[in-house]
C-alpha cells in the first residue's frame, strides 16, 4: 500500500492581512496530481483543516472543492480534527462523506473503538487499521483528572493523552493481532522545534507527551500541530509532516513536505520525504535603510505567486525622518508585481525604551501572542505566585477553548 501523510492544511489562513488561499489552491493542485500519478490508496489528514473553527463560506468552498477531486481520484481519504478546528463544523457532513469513502474524525468519539478505521484491500480483506486520533481537549481527558494543583493537571493530561492510546493499541492488538496498525495525533511532543504559527495546547505546551506514550503495536504515528516536519525523538516512525505551505514567517526557512509511506506484508517498508513544490518565497531583509532599499530595488524573486517580504531597518539614533522614509518606501512597493512587503519594523539601538513596553516601531498587534501580553498585564500586578500560577492556568484554559 502506498498512503500519504499530510497536516496542518490551515484553510483560510490569513497572514498580516493577506490571504494564502492561492499557494494553499496550488498545494492542492500538485497533490492531486500526485495521488493520481502515483496511485495513492491512502491519504490520512491529521489536524487543522481550517484555520479558524467558524471557517467563512469561501473556506469551505475551498474544502469542498478538495474533497470532491479527492473523492474523484479513488484514493481512500482519513481526516481528523486539530486544536484550530471545530468539532461539530468538521463532523456535520460525515454522514455524507463516508459514502465516498471519506472518513472524518473531528473530535474525540463517545466510543473509543469509533474511532478505529479498519481499510480494506481490493480482495475486501482488512490491511490497515488506522486509529484516527483528533486533538484531545481537556474536557476529553477530564475525567482522569485527579487533583487541582497546576502540576497535577498537567500530568493528568499527559497520562490521559498516553492512556487513550494505550487503550487503542490494546484493542488492536486482541482484536486485529494479525493487522498492520498506523496512527494518527494532532498534539505536541516533547523536543520539536515549533514555530510562530502554532496555537499553544494543554496548558501552554506543558503537558508535552514523550514518543514512549504510543504503543508498539503501531507501525508508524502520523502527527500534526507543528508546522515544522519533523521526527520524533529522532524516530522515523513518529513524524509530523508539517504543515504544506509557509504559515509564517518563522517558517521561510522550512522545506515543505509531506510523507509517503509504503507497506508490504504487514510492515512499513520506506517512508520518503516528498518535497513541495513552493509557490512563493518569506523573505526578510534587514539592514540600516540605505541597505534595506538598495536590497529591495536588486531583489527579483522567481515564483509563480508574489512573494512576501518582511523589512527590520536598523539605526543607531531614533529619527522620525527615518521613520517617515520607511514607511514612504513600503508604499512605494505596495503595487510592485514580483513581491509585496507584510510587515516591516525599525529598530533604534541608542533609544531608551521602558523594558515594560511590549512594543516597538512597526510592530503589529498580530506579531504579539496573548500569553505574553497577559504576562505583561500581571508583572503590573501586586500577585502572590501561588494566585499567578491559578490565573494563568485559567487564561490558558480559556484561550485553548477560543
Amino acid at each position: 500500500m502506498k498512503i500519504l501523510h499530510t497536516a496542518d492544511w490551515h484553510i483560510g489562513k490569513i497572514l498580516h492581512k493577506h490571504s494564502l488561499a492561492s499557494e494553499l489552491g496550488l498545494f492542492f493542485d500538485w497533490m492531486i496530481n500526485y495521488i493520481v500519478d502515483e496511485d495513492i490508496d491512502i491519504l490520512i489528514v491529521s489536524g487543522d483543516i481550517f484555520d479558524l473553527a467558524n471557517p467563512t463560506i469561501k473556506d469551505k468552498e475551498q474544502y469542498y472543492d478538495i474533497v470532491l477531486r479527492l473523492y474523484n481520484t479513488g484514493c481512500r481519504v482519513i481526516i481528523t480534527g486539530g486544536n484550530h478546528d471545530s468539532v461539530g463544523e468538521l463532523n456535520a457532513p460525515k454522514e455524507i462523506l463516508s459514502a465516498i469513502n471519506i472518513t472524518v474524525v473531528g473530535g474525540a468519539t463517545e466510543s473509543i473503538t469509533d474511532e478505529l478505521i479498519p481499510v480494506k484491500n481490493e480482495k475486501g480483506d482488512i490491511e490497515l487499521i488506522v486509529a484516527a486520533v483528533p486533538f484531545l481537549r481537556d474536557r476529553d481527558l477530564r475525567s482522569k483528572e485527579d487533583g487541582t494543583k497546576y502540576d497535577s493537571r498537567v500530568e493528568a493530561i499527559r497520562e490521559g493523552i498516553k492512556l487513550h492510546y494505550a487503550r487503542l493499541g490494546e484493542i488492536c492488538a486482541k482484536e486485529y493481532p494479525n493487522t498492520m496498525a498506523f496512527a494518527m495525533g494532532h498534539l505536541y511532543a516533547s523536543g520539536v522545534t515549533v514555530s510562530e504559527s502554532e496555537r499553544e495546547i494543554h496548558v501552554g505546551n506543558q503537558a508535552a507527551v514523550k514518543s514512549n506514550i504510543f504503543p508498539q503495536h503501531f507501525k508508524y504515528v502520523a502527527l500534526g500541530h507543528i508546522h515544522k516536519p519533523q521526527m520524533v525523538d529522532s524516530n522515523p516512525r513518529i513524524r509530523y509532516s508539517g504543515s504544506p505551505i509557509a504559515l509564517s514567517f518563522s517558517e521561510k526557512e522550512d522545506i515543505k513536505q509531506v510523507l509517503l509511506i509504503e507497506t508490504s506484508a504487514g510492515q512499513v517498508t520506506e517512508i520518503t520525504d516528498i518535497i513541495v513544490p513552493q509557490s512563493r518565497e518569506l523573505k526578510k531583509i534587514t539592514g540600516t535603510l540605505s541597505e534595506v532599499e538598495l536590497e529591495l530595488k536588486n531583489y527579483k524573486p522567481n515564483y509563480i505567486l508574489p512573494s512576501f517580504v518582511e523589512v527590520e531597518v536598523t539605526e543607531k539614533e531614533f529619527s522620525s525622518i527615518t521613520l517617515a522614509a520607511i514607511e514612504e518606501l513600503v508604499l512605494s512597493y505596495n503595487e510592485n508585481e514580483k513581491f509585496k512587503i507584510l510587515k516591516h519594523k525599525t529598530v533604534f539601538e541608542n533609544k531608551q525604551l521602558d523594558t515594560a513596553n511590549l512594543f516597538t516601531e512597526g510592530t503589529s498587534i498580530e506579531e504579539l501572542k496573548p500569553i505574553d501580553v497577559f504576562h505583561k498585564r500581571l508583572d503590573s500586578e501586586d500577585i502572590d505566585e501561588a494566585s499567578r500560577k491559578i490565573v494563568e492556568e485559567a487564561f490558558l484554559e480559556l484561550l485553548e477553548s477560543l
